[in-house]
């Protein structure tokens, strides 16, 4: 018979011992990683490796809770007034464009002592805009925030939780911090109010990074919230007593 032209020959390779050694121990090392990763986005537990913070490096038994506003500014008298009674200090994340329509609301929450920061000029997809953009969004806020306040802000949460590397990258080199978060209520979706204390009561934990909106369910959670958190032990700090900037931890 002839030659078969069609046969495939296999060539079978042998590895030293010490080889599949080496290479299964990367397997078992490559898969603790992946389990540790799932199990810091089930907790809401994640690191500020990307430059884009997560939850706060205090080490202490203390949360941030952030209010992001581009609307909703008449829930926020009420929201105060929760704050005030249970000795929580806020972190307010405004767009410029909010703050000068609202400058008394602007100034009662400072005078309130509450942290107010930087949600960019409008609530537009940071995705989208280039690193000039970004930059120029954020100075223009910063410039509105400041005639209001008296105060510069030094962190910047996104609208609509957006982030990617040139993003971060342009934010961080205007000095800001990047803040996201750990814990979300999800309140802009308006469900009950039940719901939104859940939401926080199961996933809190040190240094957890509380995000909320201005909405009437989240003014009617918001107290059993604060009562819930002071009964743990835990303080309500501004972002900034969170957060240390990387300069100071070194």
């Amino acid at each position: 018979m002839g030659k078969n032209h069609g046969e495939v020959k296999m060539r079978v390779v042998y590895l030293p011992f010490k080889w599949l050694g080496i290479i299964a121990g990367m397997a078992v090392l490559l898969g603790l990683s992946l389990i540790i990763t799932m199990f810091q986005q089930q907790a809401g537990i994640f690191t500020s490796g990307s430059g884009a913070v997560y939850q706060g490096n205090s080490g202490g038994k203390a949360v941030a809770i952030t209010v992001n506003v581009d609307w909703g500014g008449e829930y926020i008298p009420q929201m105060l007034e929760a704050f005030q009674r249970y000795d929580a200090r806020a972190t307010f994340f405004v767009t410029g464009k909010w703050a000068e329509n609202n400058p008394e609301l602007m100034k009662t929450m400072a005078a309130a002592n509450h942290s107010i920061q930087n949600h960019g000029y409008k609530h537009v997809h940071f995705n989208s805009l280039n690193a000039a953009q970004v930059q120029a969004q954020i100075k223009q806020a910063e410039d509105v925030i400041f005639a209001a306040t008296g105060r510069k802000t030094a962190f910047f949460a996104p609208p609509y939780g957006e982030q990617n590397g040139p993003l971060v990258a342009a934010v961080n080199d205007l000095g800001y911090q990047y803040i996201l978060w750990s814990v979300d209520t999800i309140d802009w979706q308006k469900p009950a109010p039940q719901v939104i204390v859940q939401r926080v009561m199961k996933k809190v934990h040190n240094d957890a990074i509380i995000l909320m909106h201005p909405t009437e369910p989240t003014v009617a959670a918001l107290p059993a919230i604060l009562a819930g958190l002071r009964e743990q032990g835990y303080k309500m700090v501004p972002i900034e007593e969170l957060v240390t900037p990387p300069a100071a931890e070194q």
